[in-house]
C-alpha cells in the first residue's frame, strides 16, 4: 500500500512539475496577435495616420501594408524616421521581387492571399501563391537596425529556378539613393542622417533611377529551390545620424543563419518577459490582458534611445503627432511608474533624461529634444519625480539609483520654494521663467483649465514669476514628494528624515484646512492675496489631496460623493477634468475643459482606494475600460476621451494614457 502511495506522489509531483515547466515555456508573444491594428500605407511623407511599430529605442518604425494594398505585398511600410519630426522615407523601401529563373518572367506577388500579423515585438507577413509561400518577419536587433528575414517555400511538386530582388521608391523630397559597397544608402540632403539597406544576397545587380528616387536590386544568378524545400534571405534596414555610427552597424548579423535564429529567439524571450512581468500572479481577465499588451506595445514603440543631445533613453508622448517628438518631464515620470513594473532600466533612464537638463538653480526643463536648442526652459511641470523614483525603487530595490538621484530631487524640491513661493508662506504657485502667463499655465500641465481663466502673472525675482493663485494639486504633489523624500532619506540613512516629515505635516495642515470648502465638499485653488477659494470650478485637482493622503476621512467621504455624482464626475467615462455641470464644460474645446485624461482618472481611482472605497474605485475602473473608445478593440490608445460619449480625442498612441491604463489594470 505504501509503495502505491509513493508512486502516486511521484506521479503527481512529475505531473505538477511538467505543468509548471509547460506554463513557463508558453510563448506569450504568439498569443496576442493584432492587439493593435497597424495596417496602413502612408500617403505622403508627413502622413502620420499609420502608426509605426518600433522597438529597442530605434528612431525608425514600420507599419504593415493593408491587405487591400496589394502593390506593397512583400515589404513593410516605411520606415518612418523620427529625428526632429516624423517623415515616412518610403511607402515601402524594400519590396521583394521574384522572377522565374528560366523564363525571366515576373512572379506577381500582388496576387497572393495575404495575412498581416502584428505580434508584440514582431511584424509578420505571410503571402500564399499557387506554388509558393513567402513568410517575412521583422524585428529590431538594436537601436539602429531592423532585421527582416524572408523564407520562401516551394509548395509545388517540382523544383523551381528563381531570381530574388528588392525594389523601393523614396517619399522623402530631400533625399536620394546611392550605392555604397552593394548597400543601398539613402542620404538626406543637408542632414547627417542615413538609412542603409544591407542584404545577404551574394552577387546583386543594382539600378538606380536618374532622379535617384527609385532603385532595383536583384541577384545576377538564379537559385534552385527544390520541391517542398525552403530558402531564407535576410535584409537589415539601419537608420543612424552619422557615418561613424554606421561603422558599428552589425553587417555580420545576416552573414550566417545561426546569428539570425538567435536574434529572433532573443526577441521572443525579451517580449515574453515584458508580458509575463505585466501579468504577474494576479488573476486577470483575458480582456484586460489584451489591454495590458496594447499598453506595452504603445510604450515600447514610443521609446527612443539616447541620441543627439538626449543623453538617456526616454519616451515620446506619441510618434503619431508631430508636436510630440521630444521628452516631457511629467510625462517621463508617469511613464516611469508603469515601466518600473516590466522594464525598470528604461524607467530609470526616463527619469534621468530629464534631470540631465536640471539647471544650477534646480529647475528641470519642461521638455527636451534631440537638438537642445529646442528645449523649453520657460517652465517646468508638476513635481512627480520623487513618486516615480520611489516606484522604481519598490520594483527594483536599487538603492544605488536612489542614492544617485536623491540630491537632484532635493535640489528640485527646494527650487519650488525658492522660485515659486511668491509670499514665502510655504505654499507654492505655478509660474514661468520668462514672465509669460501662457508658460505658467503650461507649468501646471493643465494649459487651458477653467481654474486659470482669471489668473495674472506676478514677479518673484529676476528668474521667476508666479500666477497669483496657489494651486491645491501642486501643493499636494509637494506634500507627497516630502513623504517620498523622507522614505528615501531613511533608506539612505541620512539626517533628512525628520525635516521632511515635519514639513509634510505642516503642509498637510494647511491644505486640509485652508484649501477645503465644507459646503461643497471639495478642494480648490485659492487667490494668493485674498486667500479666497476659486469656488465653482470643480476639477480633477480637487481629488489630488486624497491621492496624496492629505484629506481627513470626513473630507474624503464628501469628495467621494462629488466624484460619484453623475451630474459631475461619474460620467460615461468617469473623471472628466472639469465637472460636467460647469457652464464652461466643453470637452471638444480643448485639453482641460472636460476631457478625461487617464492620469487624472488614475489619481482619482487611487484617491478612492486610499480611503477604502474599493467597490466605488472598481466600478469606475470598469466604466473607463468598457466605455472609452477602442480600449478593448484593436484601435489606438488616445490622449484623452470625451466623458459623455467615450470618443477618443487628440493624439493617438499616447504614452501616458498607456502608462496609466497599465496602472489602472495592475492596481
Amino acid at each position: 500500500m505504501k509503495i502505491k502511495i509513493y508512486l502516486y506522489i511521484i506521479i503527481i509531483t512529475i505531473f505538477l512539475f511538467s505543468c509548471k515547466k509547460e506554463n513557463e515555456n508558453i510563448d506569450l508573444q504568439k498569443q496576442y496577435p493584432n492587439i493593435l491594428n497597424i495596417e496602413s500605407v502612408p500617403q505622403t511623407c508627413y502622413d502620420l495616420s499609420p502608426f509605426g511599430f518600433s522597438d529597442m529605442g530605434a528612431w525608425h518604425a514600420y507599419s504593415l501594408p493593408h491587405r487591400d494594398s496589394t502593390k506593397y505585398y512583400g515589404g513593410f511600410c516605411g520606415p518612418l524616421i523620427m529625428k526632429m519630426y516624423g517623415q515616412w522615407s518610403s511607402k515601402c523601401i524594400a519590396n521583394i521581387t521574384l522572377k522565374d529563373g528560366l523564363t525571366k518572367e515576373n512572379i506577381d506577388i500582388s496576387k497572393a492571399r495575404a495575412k498581416m500579423i502584428y505580434y508584440p515585438g514582431k511584424l509578420v507577413q505571410i503571402l500564399k501563391l499557387p506554388s509558393f509561400i513567402i513568410k517575412m518577419n521583422l524585428i529590431f536587433v538594436n537601436n539602429k537596425t531592423a532585421l527582416i528575414n524572408t523564407k520562401i517555400t516551394n509548395e509545388s511538386n517540382k523544383d523551381r529556378s528563381l531570381i530574388l530582388g528588392f525594389k523601393g521608391k523614396l517619399l522623402l523630397p530631400n533625399a536620394y539613393i546611392e550605392l555604397v559597397d552593394n548597400d543601398i544608402n539613402i542620404k538626406i540632403k543637408d542632414k547627417s542622417e542615413y538609412l542603409v539597406l544591407n542584404t545577404n544576397l551574394k552577387n546583386p545587380e543594382v539600378k538606380i533611377s536618374k532622379d535617384k528616387k527609385i532603385y532595383f536590386l536583384q541577384e545576377k544568378k538564379s537559385f534552385l529551390l527544390k520541391s517542398q524545400k525552403s530558402k531564407d534571405f535576410a535584409i537589415t534596414q539601419s537608420y543612424f545620424f552619422s557615418k561613424e555610427e554606421n561603422e558599428n552597424i552589425q553587417k555580420e548579423l545576416i552573414s550566417n543563419k545561426e546569428n539570425i535564429s538567435q536574434t529572433f529567439k532573443d526577441n521572443t524571450k525579451r517580449w515574453n518577459a515584458y508580458i509575463k512581468k505585466s501579468f504577474g500572479t494576479k488573476d486577470c481577465s483575458i480582456k484586460d490582458k489584451k489591454v495590458l499588451v496594447k499598453t506595452i506595445e504603445t510604450l515600447i514603440s514610443n521609446w527612443r534611445s539616447a541620441a543627439g543631445e538626449l543623453k538617456h533613453d526616454g519616451l515620446f508622448p506619441s510618434t503619431a503627432y508631430q508636436g510630440f517628438y521630444g521628452f516631457w518631464s511629467w510625462d517621463s515620470w508617469k511613464h516611469a511608474v508603469a515601466l518600473s513594473k516590466f522594464f525598470p532600466e528604461l524607467a530609470k533612464n526616463s527619469i534621468l533624461s530629464m534631470f540631465d537638463y536640471q539647471d544650477d538653480m534646480g529647475m528641470v526643463a519642461d521638455c527636451i529634444y534631440f537638438n537642445s536648442k529646442e528645449n523649453n526652459l520657460r517652465d517646468t511641470k508638476a513635481p512627480l519625480s520623487a513618486w516615480a523614483v520611489w516606484n522604481v525603487y519598490e520594483n527594483t530595490r536599487d538603492t544605488n539609483f536612489v542614492k544617485q538621484i536623491y540630491p537632484k530631487l532635493v535640489k528640485y524640491h527646494n527650487w519650488w520654494y525658492t522660485y515659486r513661493d511668491h509670499n514665502k508662506n510655504n505654499v507654492c504657485e505655478y509660474g514661468s521663467t520668462d514672465g509669460s502667463l501662457i508658460a505658467a499655465k503650461w507649468e501646471s500641465g493643465m494649459d487651458n483649465a477653467v481654474r486659470f481663466d482669471s489668473t495674472q502673472i506676478i514677479k518673484n525675482n529676476d528668474y521667476a514669476w508666479s500666477m497669483n493663485q496657489e494651486s491645491v494639486d501642486l501643493n499636494s504633489y509637494l506634500y507627497a514628494e516630502k513623504n517620498y523624500l523622507s522614505s528615501m532619506s531613511t533608506l539612505l540613512k541620512n539626517n533628512d528624515f525628520t525635516k521632511w516629515k515635519d514639513e509634510a505635516q505642516e503642509l498637510k495642515k494647511i491644505i486640509s484646512t485652508e484649501f477645503w470648502d465644507e459646503e461643497t465638499g471639495f478642494f480648490y485653488d485659492r487667490d494668493i492675496n485674498t486667500k479666497k477659494l476659486i469656488l465653482k470650478q470643480q476639477g480633477s485637482e480637487g481629488w489630488i489631496p486624497l491621492w496624496a493622503k492629505i484629506a481627513s476621512k470626513a473630507q474624503a467621504e464628501k469628495v467621494r460623493q462629488v466624484i460619484l455624482d453623475t451630474a459631475k464626475f461619474n460620467s460615461r467615462v468617469p473623471f472628466p477634468t472639469l465637472s460636467a455641470d460647469n457652464a464652461k464644460f466643453n470637452p471638444l474645446s480643448g485639453y482641460w475643459r472636460g476631457p478625461v485624461w487617464l492620469d487624472q482618472a488614475y489619481f482619482g481611482i487611487v484617491a478612492l482606494e486610499n480611503y477604502s472605497y474599493f467597490n466605488e474605485a472598481l466600478a469606475l475602473k470598469r466604466k473607463i475600460l468598457d466605455n472609452a473608445q477602442g480600449i478593448n478593440a484593436n484601435t489606438p490608445i488616445f490622449e484623452n476621451y470625451h466623458p459623455l460619449t467615450g470618443k477618443g480625442l487628440n493624439a493617438k498612441h499616447f504614452s501616458w494614457s498607456a502608462a496609466h491604463l497599465y496602472m489602472i489594470i495592475q492596481n
